[in-house]
């Protein structure tokens, strides 16, 4: 790993870091829950009097001191409710500083937003991980996006090595993850593969929340035993955990016990039986000391006092230790202590990949970029990633393109082919508007694709893993193959068979209004993708606007005819402009006929008229309006039947370009919704 830091200078000085906090209190509102009696105004407070309906407040965290030390391990315990993922988030700057009173410093320094960022990594409780990528490719992947381009891919490669036998996963390297429908790593290797694509650059700070949740105790004890390694590589480890073994206990350094957001114990964990034999609770000799503790813990809960007199002996202990010096670890350092950028750059040149700093510059952190790479190479990453992870699921596509096929097979039999006749008329619109909508709808697969997939987005843009607009053009740019494959097999599937006109040229204009239709649909799917967190309320939202557009569209109701009320949503409606441009392609040749002499009679009672009876019906006409009309005699034309269906204001490549930049604008859209709407941070 020091091979992989160049430096062009000697090494500084090492002085270790250390994570400190200070009287760290948050708060949050709690909504007061409606009752009957408070409904009626009866509920009463203690003193009798009546409590108005205001929401209370939740204190999460209240007056927690500490500090975490280079090359130790810090744990947070506590039951559940206690205040420890509180306490990660806070250390980590993932709650706003607007509501998080105290200060946090790193070797006495205050840490700015952007500095931790690069310097730090945070592992989620989940394991968000793409399914069909093996071990390997996703600790690789992970340092494409975390490694700067100017080290070469074989030093990258040479890293996520060095990281596959650091966690213990070279028997696993070249398996794929796995999800309830493919078989792939053990629980444990998938919780060291989730810590694996967050330190790949060596952070200085690693925060874990609950890293052992859910395993057993042997892939507990091996996660801790690698975060142990972590620590000794030169980095600080702060994690949260529940109930750790005895033998996950000798691997701590440091524990802070929480009970309701106060400091129950804060010290090293061979204090622990001095301590609570002090507080007059004896820890057993033959007993688990964590279990003890919580378990007090608990009883001092359910007791009317609460746990106030253990958290007040707590600080009269704390102040003890202090005043006789008896704090363990005190940090000695011969002449003047260095600053925090000095300090970073000395990590650096250690072979501390943060984010690609250069170890020489001694002020190398201000010019430490946000971003490891460009845009367009995270784009690159982005892109392939994708697309080796959907290539290993190819009944994800295989489904939506038998969707568009039996939709395509079904309408060209149903629909095939329609003649000139004014009931063909009707057919084709009929026809139009079904294709139209159901190119829409058949883009709703969307949604669960980027639900999936918004966890890990959050999690990797949490620490400036790529640009959510990289994220946005990748997205959209490997969408369109696909996209021109279903509009391909839909447009051919159709067009001859159902007997559409225009020819060849026709049939292109054909294509590329499908294709539009798709964009637009796949863009506006993807944008309420990024609003809605839940499947089931993301497709009934979805099917439900689309039907609006359908409604709004011009088929049910002509432009001419909607209400001056509602003539906004027939212009925002996506299935007009789509609908509008292949009617255009259709019934734009003013040569024509579509209702020829007696045909004008056939959607009317006088259809059952004999046809001689007609014939006369049509001169006596033609003699009281001055014109000569026979059984032959053009009536009706394309552009009459355009004009009936209110499409006069937009030409047919108008209405193509309006549609695809709809689906320009439903993915600017979809990026402003990343970028306000997952911000990984409580308020």
């Amino acid at each position: 790993m020091t091979s992989l830091a160049s430096s062009s200078v000697s090494a500084p000085a090492a002085y270790p870091f250390v994570l400190s906090f200070e009287n760290l209190t948050y708060s949050v509102n709690v909504p007061r829950k409606l009752s009957f009696s408070s409904l009626l105004g009866r509920e009463k407070s203690s003193d009798g009097a009546s409590l108005p309906g205001r929401a209370g407040t939740k204190v999460l965290l209240n007056d927690i001191s500490g500090e975490a030390r280079e090359g130790e391990i810090m744990a947070v315990l506590g039951a559940s409710g206690s205040g420890k993922s509180t306490l990660i988030d806070a250390l980590a700057d993932r709650i706003s500083k607007e509501s998080l009173g105290g200060a946090i410093t790193l070797n006495g320094e205050v840490l700015e937003s952007r500095l931790l960022k690069v310097i730090s990594a945070y592992v989620m409780q989940d394991d968000l991980l793409f399914p069909m990528l093996t071990v390997e490719e996703t600790l690789m992947f992970s340092a494409e996006f975390r490694l700067p381009r100017s080290l070469s891919k074989s030093r990258k490669k040479a890293r996520v090595q060095v990281l596959i036998d650091q966690l213990g996963l070279r028997n696993a390297a070249g398996t794929v993850i796995g999800d309830e429908g493919h078989r792939g790593v053990s629980g444990g290797e998938r919780r060291r593969v989730s810590i694996g694509i967050d330190i790949i650059h060596d952070p200085i700070i690693l925060f874990l929340d609950e890293p052992t949740s859910g395993l057993d105790s042997t892939s507990a004890f091996m996660v801790v035993k690698v975060l142990q390694r972590i620590a000794q590589s030169g980095s600080i480890v702060v994690m949260s955990i529940h109930q750790p073994s005895y033998r996950i206990m000798s691997l701590l350094d440091r524990l802070i016990f929480l009970s309701r957001g106060n400091t129950v114990f804060n010290g090293s964990p061979a204090d622990l039986p001095k301590f609570f034999a002090e507080f007059g609770h004896p820890i057993p000799e033959h007993e688990n000391r964590t279990e003890f503790v919580l378990d007090l813990i608990r009883e001092l809960e359910e007791t009317p006092g609460g746990t106030k007199s253990i958290v007040e002996f707590n600080k009269s202990w704390e102040a003890k230790q202090q005043s006789l010096g008896l704090r363990n670890g005190d940090i000695t350092w011969t002449g003047p202590k260095p600053s925090l950028k000095d300090a970073i750059s000395a990590s650096v040149s250690r072979g501390k990949l943060v984010s690609g700093g250069s170890a020489g510059d001694s002020n190398q952190v201000v010019l430490v970029p946000t971003f490891a790479n460009p845009f367009w190479m995270e784009m690159l990453v982005i892109s392939k990633r994708s697309m080796t992870n959907s290539r290993r699921m190819p009944e994800l596509f295989g489904i939506r393109f038998g969707a568009v096929m039996v939709t395509g097979i079904i309408l060209a039999t149903m629909f095939r082919h329609l003649d000139n006749s004014p009931k063909g008329v009707q057919e084709r619109l009929g026809f139009f508007a079904f294709a139209m909508s159901t190119t829409f709808y058949t883009c709703a697969e969307a949604i669960p694709v980027f639900l999936q997939d918004r966890y890990i987005f959050m999690r990797e843009t949490a620490y400036n893993a790529y640009r959510r607009y990289s994220y946005v053009l990748a997205h959209a740019i490997i969408s369109v193959p696909s996209l021109v494959i279903l509009s391909l097999a839909f447009a051919a599937t159709t067009f001859w068979p159902v007997g559409l006109a225009g020819g060849f040229s026709g049939f292109m204009f054909f294509f590329y209004a499908v294709f539009a239709a798709f964009w637009a649909g796949s863009s506006f799917v993807t944008f309420l993708s990024g609003v809605v967190s839940h499947v089931m309320l993301g497709f009934t939202i979805v099917v439900a606007i689309l039907a609006y557009f359908l409604l709004f569209s011009g088929f049910f109701i002509s432009r001419n005819r909607i209400p001056p009320y509602w003539i906004w949503f027939h212009y925002l409606s996506l299935v007009k402009y789509p609908y509008e441009s292949v009617l255009q392609n259709e019934f734009d040749d003013p040569a024509k006929c579509f209702v020829r002499g007696v045909q004008m009679f056939d959607n009317t009672p006088l259809a059952v008229v004999p046809e001689a009876l007609k014939l006369r019906m049509l001169k006596n006409m033609g003699s009281t309006l001055g014109m000569n009309l026979t059984g032959s005699t053009c009536v009706t034309t394309g552009v009459d039947i355009l004009r009936t269906q209110g499409i006069t204001d937009i030409s047919k490549w108008d209405c193509l370009w309006i549609t695809i930049a709809w689906g320009f604008f439903f993915r600017v859209l979809f990026y402003f919704t990343l970028l306000y709407g997952s911000k990984n941070k409580r308020k």
